[in-house]
């Protein structure tokens, strides 16, 4: 029969109640454990698995630090994270008790104080009398009234297929400071701050690694979509990657919400789907050249991407814009067509009179035939200097030399004189008139290449004019500078051609062609470049259809030859 226990001595009692104390003591101890445990699980459960932005990381480690200064009975948490640019350690905002104006002054080097030890050693350290510990940096203690605190490592863990731990790394460290209730951190404090230390490394390695990629991704996106080339990023499997803003545009899509489906399904055009078909089934880059409704011309390339393992793994398409390349050719073969047609004209008209005149040797000719045959000669030959000191003047300009400019006084009135009565030479059917006041004052400028300017604006008045009708010049003083007028009863500039007009090789069409109206298309380009050699501008600065059309040129009247130049 068991021992009634009132019958036992108060010594065996004694020890009896201190064994059930030692017992109690250790389920308090593990109650606690548990406690924490569950504290920290539900931590790092609150965390967001996947963390892609600066902000959203942001709320997470206040958050984080809020929770482990609740468990570790901490008033200051600071997350130190190295940055290999600068090999220094720096505080990851928000940190909890420090103000962001502390935050951005605090910066260590691997080498310095308990948080450069903790980084280099990955060994955990407790300092509990931070005034007086020499491992801790005195100017950051004062700064931020640090009593006591302890210090782990911040390890990311790399494990295999078995969970076996395979490489560590230390990417920072994570302080805990000023423990409440004027205590002291023991160990168990030590451990808990490991385990979140653990946690708060992988959060913040996996949210870096995010962030990095979503804006990089970002980064590229937003530059392919600046750009004005079109471009389609295709797997392997055939589904669009990306396709910008321009692509859609070029293929008249609406934009956006293609990321994911067939390209077989959103691209319409049998030529780019023979050229990336072709692409798939040879993987060899491809390129093909389409011409849209609207004229526009565009160059599409394939380019051909490999995976690691070496198999296809996309295809990118880009579309180049090189409607104005192919014009530029159009036009420059125009240009030598009718520089060629301009030139031979007037040739043929002074080889004509030359061999009449030749031809005439028993003088049937009277002289005043003659004087006339003479003087047809003497403006061709004058039509054809003009032209050819255009087309030099148009080298150097596209070669960049400075044109050669002879300054001297210019009268402009008596300089619109003679170019009026030589082009009033070339047409019967227009009436050119001279309004330049009497009393204008006289500017700086290169006389020749004045008249050029006045000869180009005159004889595009005449050329677009078919119909005959006034062409009137005037002038008026600004101050420093003088504008010049021409002002014609012609066709007009279609609103769709004004932007363009005094760009190399450009000819208004439409109208001006069916009624057989050529030239080189360098005449405004010109005046443009001569104006701005002399510091001045051209506008054309009214124009209706059919009609006419004023043109105006502003020109110092003090020679700006260097700033113009340049």
């Amino acid at each position: 029969m068991a021992q009634d226990v009132t019958s036992e001595s108060p010594e065996a009692l004694r020890k009896e109640l201190e064994r059930y104390h030692l017992v109690v003591n250790d389920l308090h101890r593990k109650i606690r454990e548990l406690e924490s445990e569950l504290q920290i699980t539900t931590a790092v459960a609150e965390m967001p698995g996947v963390i892609v932005t600066r902000p959203e990381l942001q709320q997470t480690m206040a958050r984080l630090v809020s929770k482990i200064a609740m468990i570790v009975q901490a008033e200051k948490i600071m997350i130190f994270l190295y940055h290999a640019e600068n090999s220094e350690l720096t505080l990851l905002s928000p940190a909890l008790g420090v103000t962001d104006d502390q935050a951005t002054e605090i910066a260590i080097k691997p080498d310095q104080g308990i948080t450069g030890e903790v980084y280099r050693t990955g060994e955990s350290a407790i300092y509990n009398d931070a005034l007086n510990d020499p491992r801790v940096l005195s100017d950051i203690v004062s700064k931020l009234r640090i009593r006591n605190g302890i210090a782990v490592p911040l390890v990311i863990k790399q494990r295999d297929e078995e969970e076996r731990i395979v490489q560590e790394r230390v990417i920072g460290v994570a302080h805990a400071c000023n423990k409440r209730y004027e205590q002291e951190f023991n160990q168990d404090d030590l451990r808990l701050l490991e385990m979140l230390g653990e946690q708060a490394a992988a959060v913040i390695s996996n949210a870096q690694l995010y962030i990095t990629l979503t804006e990089e991704k970002q980064r590229i996106e937003d530059a392919l979509e600046s750009i004005r080339a079109g471009v389609i990023v295709i797997s392997s499997e055939g589904s669009i990657r990306l396709m910008n803003r321009a692509t859609c545009q070029l293929l008249n899509l609406p934009v956006d919400g293609y990321e994911g489906k067939q390209f077989a399904k959103v691209i319409t055009s049998e030529e780019i789907l023979k050229l990336l078909n072709e692409t798939f089934n040879t993987h060899h880059e491809q390129s093909i050249e389409i011409e849209l409704p609207d004229e526009q011309v565009f160059r599409a390339e394939t380019s051909t991407v490999a995976g690691e393992n070496g198999q296809l793994s996309d295809v990118v398409v880009i579309f180049t814009d090189i409607t104005d390349i192919r014009h530029l050719e159009r036009m420059k073969t125009t240009f030598v067509s009718t520089v060629s047609h301009e030139l031979r004209t007037p040739l043929t008209s002074i080889k004509g009179f030359i061999s009449t005149l030749i031809d005439d040797t028993e003088e049937l000719y009277d002289s005043r035939t003659r004087q006339e045959f003479y003087g047809i000669i003497d403006q061709e030959c004058d039509r054809l200097t003009r032209m050819i000191s255009d087309l030099l003047n148009v080298s150097r300009i596209e070669s960049g030399r400075a044109l050669d400019m002879q300054i001297s006084e210019i009268n402009l009135r008596k300089l619109v004189r003679q170019v009026l009565n030589t082009q009033q030479q070339y047409t019967a059917e227009h009436k050119l008139i001279n309004k330049v006041p009497e009393d204008l004052s006289t500017i700086e400028g290169d006389p020749d290449k004045v008249a050029q300017i006045l000869d180009n604006l005159v004889g595009n008045a005449i050329k677009y004019s078919p119909e005959g009708g006034q062409v009137v010049v005037d002038a008026m003083d600004e101050g420093k500078m003088v504008r010049i007028d021409v002002t014609d009863e012609g066709l007009g500039v279609p609103q769709r051609h004004q932007d363009k007009i005094f760009d190399r090789f450009q000819m208004v069409d439409g109208d001006t062609r069916r009624q057989g109206i050529k030239g080189t298309g360098i005449g405004l380009y010109l005046v443009r470049h001569l104006a701005h050699a002399h510091g001045g501008d051209v506008k054309l600065t009214w124009s209706e259809m059919n009609k006419g059309s004023t043109f105006s040129v502003r020109l110092p009247k003090i020679a700006q030859i260097e700033q113009s130049q340049e």
